[in-house]
This record gives C-alpha cells, structure tokens and sequence, in this order.
C-alpha cells in the first residue's frame, strides 16, 4: 500500500530547508520547497528522440494491416465541401474546426495531439493548423484570439444557451464563407468574443489515441475490480472515482476527456461531424442546414456499395470504419529514456517511479489494465501500461470546466493516460500550460463554485511534500512516458 502520511521536511531532507511562496508557474499560493545546495525542481521538457508512436500493433494478420494503413491515409487526408480541391474528399462543413483528423492529432505522430510535430527545433510547437484552415479556399473567418500559431489545437463549447439553459455543445470555429468550393453560401461564426466575455466558453484539446484498441478490449469487470480495490483507502484520503456509462446499455464509456463516447466508433463519427462537419451513417444531419450552405447528399460517408474493390475490401467500408480500424490497431506509445532533455540517469527514471506510487499518483493513474479475449487475437490478454483507472474523478473548481456529460459533472474527468506523455507538448483538457510541473500543481484546487475539493489534493500535497531532487526524478519519469 503506497505511504500518504509523508515525512516531516527536516527528517525527510536532512538539510536546511526554506519553504517559499511562489506564483512562478504554480497555483497562487502554492508552497515549494527550496532546498540549499540544490537547484528547484522543473519540467525537462519533451524528449526529442524520433517518436515511438504511430505504428500498428505487432501480431496482426495481412488484412487487418491492410485496414490499418487504409484507414490511416483516411485519418490523414485533408477534406473539401465537395471534393473538388485536389487531392481531398468531400464533406467539409458548412462548420467546422479542422480540415483532416491528422491536423489534430500529429504530435508526436499521426493518432497523437496537438500540433504539428514538423518544426525546426524537436520538441517545439509548429504551426497550428487551425490558423491556416481559417482562410483556406478563399474562406472569410476571423481567428479566435484563443487561437494561435504556437498555441494548442482547440475546440471551444459554451457553457449555456442564450436562454440561461445547460449548453455544453461543440460550437465549431469557422464555417466555408467565402471558400471557392462554397459560393453562395453565406453564414456566421459564433461570437465568440461575447462568450469568453460573459465567461461563457472553455476548451478542450485532441486527447490521443494511441493504444485505444487496447483501452476498448478492457472489461468493465476489470475496470470496476481495479476501482475497488483498496476503495477504504483511497476513499481515506478524497479518491473517489466513479466510471461514466452509456444511458442505452449501462456499460463503461471510456473514450474522450469525461470519458463520454462507448466506443471508437461512436468516437470517429461524432469527431467526424462536429469537428469537420462531415454527416455519416451515425450523424446523419448537418449541424447547420441553412439553404445555399448545404452541397452534397447525407450522410456524406457511407458504405460504398459499387467499389468493385478485390478482398480485402478496404473501399467498401465507411470513413468512419477506416478510422475505427486505424485507432483500434494502433500501437501504443513505448516508454523511453532516450532524448529527454539533460540525460537523467536510468536511476532517476527507477526514483521516479518509486515516488510516483509512493505520494499516490498510481491509485488514479493506476499502472496497467488487461484486456480480455478480444475477437482480434492481437489485442487479447494483453497488458495496456496506460497509466489511468479510466475513471471520472471530481477535480475541483480549478479545473472545472461546467460541462456535464453522461455521468460526468462540471468538475469531473476521465483520469488521462500517461502513455505518450513523454513527447506532449500542452497538458490538461484546454491546452493551459506546456509546462508539466504547473501541470501537476493544477491538479490540487479546494471546494468553491459550487464544486468539492480536488480528489487529488492529498497527492499534490505529497508532491510538494518531496524533496527537489526526488520530485526532478519523478518529472523525469514522467517524461520517460
């Protein structure tokens, strides 16, 4: 069982101590630890080795990598209204947030987050592609000012209607006005600028996909026998996290930043209409049928029922299969010491670790789940070191976004896996901070708004608890991710 009690400073550090307050990269009063004849803990920053990521899943038969590499060339290509741009499919719009789910899930390979891995400096933010698809075709749109160039990919939901009422919808940041494959089509983005003055929008970045199809061939019986063990405990100090369901069957929904989507095929097809506006056979609506906006047929993905493609068919199958297929057989991410910056030894890393369950982190963040017989044999029995209970967990008003989803309050989110965090470049739901440390700090906030304190706050106050050198070796672990 990990030891919360934690160790009295000058036992645990055997040296002169300061304890300092600092607002640098921190909650607003949040106490650190100095310690004389040391340097302050800090984030090394995202490893710069070549990416670990984007590849299928070993053990796969012909075909199945035959829909793996299909339906990434689907996942990667770029989207027009009606197609007639070369090299694009059809379906764009009338609103939407990106022209290809690859714009939104490059880094630090296709199925990652947000931006762009292909920038002069490893590691640095590129381009978003956000900023270019606001004007692209000769489109009209104004950029959001909380969306830059160097800044994470994002979608904005306002918090409520108009009318005082629960929103929490997707409102897409442009539309095709005044795109060459769109003329007459004449209408408005949201206004955006009136809603963050009334307070009245939040965010949410990519969440990755690497290794989903494990995460989907995890039994709920796992996942609840995880949540329960050593419940008395966790619940001692403030753990308390609860799985999200699906209002139709009552089994674990467990894709998405409040774990709200079932499966990854719900999850394709609702990121498909809402953040490229493209309607398929599970959204078969435009979101905005305003006349002279709507150009093509619905649903705009469907089967191909004429491909006369030779077995395996990887044509006749909707957009949304290929992507399902390309998330389900993608590797997740291997854990590496190599590129972090300023070396650390594998001795850090190993401390790391040891502190991260010892202050508590694995009790939500637990190390590993194991999937069950899966109908692909290359995704049964298999251990996914995703580092999450795939749990909802209150966060507090410090995080709390307003945005009820299935079970999911304001303030609760799916625990986030680790896996992969080694090469992120923004962290938590909105993109916030590039920096991990603050990061961690932003997972501790006490009752207020309305919503309970942080589950978490034990654990931050373990973390800070931790002498410099030991809470370096665990941002150094983190980063070996």
């Amino acid at each position: 069982m990990p030891n919360l009690k934690g160790n009295t400073w000058k036992s645990q550090l055997g040296s002169k101590i300061i304890l300092t307050l600092t607002a640098l990269a921190l909650l607003p009063f949040t106490a650190i630890l100095v310690v004389e004849g040391q340097s302050e803990a800090h984030d090394p920053g995202p490893r710069t080795d070549p990416p670990d990521a984007g590849t299928m899943i070993s053990g796969l038969t012909a075909n199945q990598q035959a829909f793996f590499t299909a339906g990434e060339a689907d996942f990667l290509q770029t989207e027009s209204v009606t197609g007639t741009v070369p090299n694009t499919g059809a379906g764009l719009g009338p609103r939407f947030n990106a022209e290809s789910c690859g714009a939104c899930h490059p880094q630090p390979a296709a199925g990652g987050t947000s931006p762009s891995p292909n920038s002069p400096t490893p590691g640095a933010a590129a381009p978003n592609p956000e900023v270019a698809a606001a004007t692209d075709q000769g489109a009209t749109n104004t950029i959001p000012d909380f969306i830059t160039a160097n800044g994470p990919v994002r979608e904005a939901r306002f918090i409520l209607t108009s009318t005082g009422t629960p929103d929490g919808g997707v409102h897409d940041l442009y539309t095709i006005t005044g795109r060459t494959d769109a003329k007459g089509c004449k209408i408005a983005q949201p206004n955006f600028a009136r809603a963050e003055q009334q307070n009245n929008i939040t965010f949410r970045i990519p969440t990755p996909v690497f290794g989903a199809g494990l995460i989907e061939a995890i039994q709920d019986s796992t996942i609840i026998a995880n949540m329960n063990a050593n419940a008395r405990f966790k619940h001692s100090v403030g753990i308390t996290g609860v799985p999200n369901t699906s209002a139709n069957d009552g089994t674990i929904t467990r894709f998405g930043w409040k774990a709200q989507n079932k499966s990854l095929l719900m999850f394709a097809g609702e990121a498909y209409n809402l953040e490229m506006g493209v309607t398929n056979n599970l959204f078969t609506q435009e979101r905005d049928e305003t006349p002279g906006c709507v150009f093509n047929g619905t649903p705009e993905d469907q089967i191909n029922f004429d491909s006369g493609q030779a077995a395996p068919d990887t044509l006749v199958i909707t957009d949304l299969q290929r992507f399902e297929a390309f998330m389900t057989f993608l590797a997740p991410p291997r854990q590496s010491t190599t590129g972090i910056p300023g070396n650390p030894p594998a001795s850090s890393i190993a401390n790391g670790q040891k502190q991260f369950n010892s202050i508590g982190c694995e009790l939500c963040h637990t190390t590993s789940l194991q999937t069950s017989k899966s109908s692909v044999a290359a995704l049964s029995n298999q251990t996914a070191s995703l580092f999450s209970d795939l749990l909802l967990h209150h966060m507090g008003p410090g995080l709390a976004d307003g945005i009820v989803q299935g079970a999911a309050a304001g303030d609760q989110f799916r625990t986030a896996p680790l896996w992969g965090l080694g090469q992120r470049l923004f962290f938590l739901h909105d993109g916030r901070t590039t920096d991990l440390l603050q990061a961690i700090q932003d997972h501790s906030s006490q009752a207020g708004n309305g919503y309970p304190a942080s589950e978490a706050n034990t654990v931050i106050n373990n973390f800070n608890d931790l002498s410099s050198s030991n809470q370096q070796d665990l941002l150094n672990f983190l980063r070996s991710l």
